[in-house]
């Protein structure tokens, strides 16, 4: 990342002092602390509603209980940095609210930055507990290392010390179920102490979509011109089985939850949409997943509860800024500056990934998929942005002044 203009201890300080007073404004009009709160970060691997590709056609809608789910909660789009592919790009933004567009276009964050670090901050740092669950092999993207240096207290992969107790798999997959990812999930909600934060990465709509399920595509048979062939269709209605079995286990989940006199935060999003639609001519299309987060009756009856419509489209660095917002719990002076970038600026995303040629150090979308150049916005929303990027150079490639003035607790 390159130095930001105007980078120095003092310009940092004027930006903590900057946003100690907007988190102290916040704060008035708030109640809560995370205290025993639990929230979970679910990534669904590569989950996104097929309804929104052009030109495809299913028999019938596989996810019925998630669409229902997203009208009654804060629920929207999320802009992906990746297709077919980047899970670790949107792990990383959604953990630490750092932004993939700010950066080199060639790094990737878990890989050649979090690795060589030895205090990464990460949204976890704010809990009492932190626990990443990943339902297959724990070295990809050097998830082991890169846990460590987030100050998760354990991480559950296949074959660690932390064993992953409950598998299953469906018909002939390859990879555990949703429903496992789930069940291991709600152990670690029953044995929290105090406040906790889970990380979920689920692997059951991973690639390849061959061959995995005995019966039951029928019911989801696709046609149109993004199925361009058989060996198309056929993958496209393996995944959109694999959806209608995320669906079942979603709804058993939120129904777990409900039970348990705790208060419950669940983050659901999708990665990025699978590498297997024909031609769709819409970039824009290609990435944008979906995303809602829903609180237990738990936390609807003792945190309180607003739900927010007004943002279609997010970006993953906004997710912890909706949770916070939604359950009325307090901000540090980091989180009070990602509430306003999620209030005041256009979603922030890649310029590879939406497709600007501005010199801008990323690019920039609303809520309608259009570009917005810097030159177009307000000054206070040009103040708003550099003060971003400052803040994320001073966190990952500069001299870190900010963490000995306490801005993220």
């Amino acid at each position: 990342m390159d130095e930001p203009e105007n980078y120095s201890k003092e310009t940092m300080t004027q930006i903590y002092k900057k946003y100690a007073q907007e988190s102290a404004r916040i704060n008035r009009r708030r109640r809560n602390d995370w205290d025993d709160q639990i929230v979970i970060m679910g990534l669904s691997e590569s989950f996104a509603d097929p309804y929104r590709i052009p030109e495809l056609t299913l028999a019938n809608d596989p996810i019925p209980y998630i669409r229902s789910l997203m009208k009654t909660t804060t629920s929207g789009l999320m802009y992906s940095t990746g297709y077919g592919g980047g899970t670790a790009n949107m792990e990383y933004m959604a953990l630490t609210g750092l932004n993939q567009g700010f950066f080199s276009a060639a790094l990737t964050p878990y890989t050649q930055l979090v690795t060589t670090q030895n205090q990464a901050y990460a949204f976890s740092r704010l809990f009492n507990q932190a626990v990443a669950i990943h339902p297959y092999i724990g070295v990809y993207y050097s998830r082991q290392t890169v846990y460590q240096n987030f100050g998760f207290n354990k991480f559950m992969y296949l074959g660690s010390k932390y064993p992953i107790k409950h598998q299953s798999s469906i018909d002939r997959s390859a990879y555990l179920s949703d429903e496992t990812a789930y069940a291991n999930t709600v152990d670690e909600i029953l044995d929290a102490q105090g406040s906790k934060f889970i990380n979920l990465v689920t692997m059951q709509n991973h690639l390849p979509y061959d061959n995995n399920y005995y019966n039951g595509k029928e019911k989801y048979a696709a046609s149109g011109n993004a199925v361009a062939n058989d060996y198309v269709r056929g993958m496209v209605e393996e995944y959109v089985m694999g959806l209608h079995h995320t669906d079942e286990a979603v709804k058993n989940f939120i129904e777990k939850i409900d039970s348990i006199n705790k208060p419950i935060t669940f983050v659901f999003y999708g990665d990025h949409l699978p590498g297997i639609y024909w031609d769709t001519n819409n970039n824009n299309i290609l990435h944008q997943t979906d995303y809602f987060i829903y609180s237990n009756r738990y936390a609807r009856r003792h945190l309180g509860r607003r739900i927010y419509k007004q943002y279609d489209l997010v970006a993953p660095t906004d997710f912890m800024s909706l949770v916070q917002k939604q359950t009325l719990t307090k901000t540090t002076p980091y989180s009070a500056l990602l509430e306003k970038v999620l209030d005041e600026l256009p979603v922030i995303t890649t310029k590879a990934t939406a497709g600007s040629k501005e010199e801008s150090d990323a690019a920039m979308i609303n809520d309608n998929g259009e570009l917005i150049k810097y030159d177009d916005l307000s000054s206070s929303q040009k103040e708003l942005y550099n003060d971003y990027k400052l803040v994320q150079y001073d966190m990952t490639a500069g001299n870190n002044y900010l963490e000995n003035m306490n801005f993220t607790r």
